[in-house]
């Protein structure tokens, strides 16, 4: 089955091409293309992204990012299509309205009507949750498609790829992945626990009351004078304060570390960082470095000591971190470390490229649902705070 996976949720557009074979317990994927487009430039003068520049930039160049996958898988055409003779009836019987993506438009039927159906079986895209005005460019491009082509559009949940993106990893196999599983999502817009019985059921334990960890993190670098993305920098300046002092010369608090549930709240942990630079006035780099180390630390301790007595209480077999702060070098060595401890819970973690949002792990997460029987849906609509599990319809 092969499955056209699109993600749009923030500020990548990324869409992908997979071959997907083999069971709901065992499944197989082969990338066979993928592009993705970072808007970080965009939004790097702005310390941050902006949900309606970023629409734009989803708007703008998905089409030609589409026409460059397809180059790059070399599919093989199959029926033929007739042209659309109206594009304004067409979107209309979609229910999407042609005013909206007027650019998008522009250059879907400038295109896309050239193109005879591929061998694609099926459409993945993310419906959330993330930042709604981006989420609708990748839907309204994922419907008018399938409708184009006649295949299945399947609405895919973000947190939901990035628990499926280990599977991706070349070294990690299904058989690898043993439940009770619990997963840690950590990202710029998220940071959740979750408890994963088997694929597709899923509970959650906890997740922030704030800020996500990744959010603290760049909010934190732009304190420090940082520029966007502020996380990349942040985990540098720890690294160089480590190699120096053994010891932090300061300390920040650990909110929730020691209450009975699995929630987050990362505000606090920054408010403090907030006023320690107040209170220090100018700062050297050495100070810096200091901070960043200390808030690190903080930070990624929480994340440590929840996620280890979740593991303990629900006796769990494997532990995913998924996100986009898996990218963090102290994270991946304090988790390492917490597996190692564990004397039956494997630590597994996406590659570097699939812990970032990409379409790869949308592609993925949908054939679970597909396999198992589950069919498209044609009124998909965008759901920022949606949850795991939830219905989609």
């Amino acid at each position: 089955m092969i499955i056209l996976g699109i993600e749009t949720s923030c500020d990548e557009t990324a869409l992908a091409l997979l071959d997907c074979t083999g069971t709901a317990t065992l499944p197989h994927f082969k990338v066979l293309s993928e592009v993705i487009y970072s808007q970080i430039a965009v939004h790097e003068k702005f310390g941050g992204v902006f949900p309606m520049l970023a629409k734009r930039e989803h708007a703008q160049n998905i089409v030609p990012l589409f026409l460059s996958l397809l180059e790059k898988a070399h599919l093989k055409e199959g029926t033929s299509v007739s042209n659309i003779s109206d594009s304004e009836t067409f979107l209309k019987n979609i229910g999407i309205e042609s005013k909206r993506e007027s650019e998008m438009w522009k250059q879907f039927f400038e295109k896309i009507p050239h193109i005879g159906k591929l061998n694609i079986d099926a459409i993945a895209v993310t419906a959330g949750p993330g930042l709604e005005p981006a989420l609708w460019v990748g839907i309204n491009f994922a419907k008018a498609l399938g409708a184009f082509w006649n295949v299945p559009v399947f609405a895919t949940n973000h947190m939901e790829g990035h628990i499926t993106s280990v599977l991706l990893s070349p070294e990690i196999t299904s058989a690898d992945i043993r439940f009770p599983l619990i997963a840690l999502l950590v990202s710029g817009g998220h940071t959740e626990l979750v408890l994963v019985e088997d694929w597709l059921s899923y509970k959650l334990l906890g997740q922030t009351r704030d800020d996500a960890v990744g959010e603290a993190f760049d909010k934190v670098a732009r304190i420090l004078g940082l520029t966007y993305p502020g996380g990349p920098k942040i985990s540098k300046l720890a690294e160089s304060a480590r190699a120096e002092k053994p010891v932090s010369p300061i300390s920040f608090p650990r909110p929730m570390m020691q209450t009975k549930d699995y929630d987050f709240s990362f505000s606090g942990l920054k408010t403090a960082v907030l006023y320690h630079v107040q209170k220090a006035g100018d700062l050297s780099e050495e100070m810096k470095a200091d901070i960043a180390r200390e808030f690190e630390d903080a930070a990624i301790e929480v994340l440590y000591k929840k996620t280890e007595r979740a593991i303990e209480e629900y006796g769990a077999k494997t532990l995913i971190i998924g996100g986009g702060v898996v990218a963090n070098k102290h994270l991946r060595e304090q988790f390492t470390q917490l597996a190692n401890e564990c004397a039956d819970c494997k630590l597994l973690i996406p590659t570097l490229p699939l812990s970032t949002d990409n379409a790869v792990m949308i592609a993925a997460a949908a054939y679970l649902h597909a396999v198992r029987g589950e069919k498209g849906n044609s009124d998909i609509r965008a759901k920022g705070t949606l949850k795991l599990a939830a219905r989609f319809a």
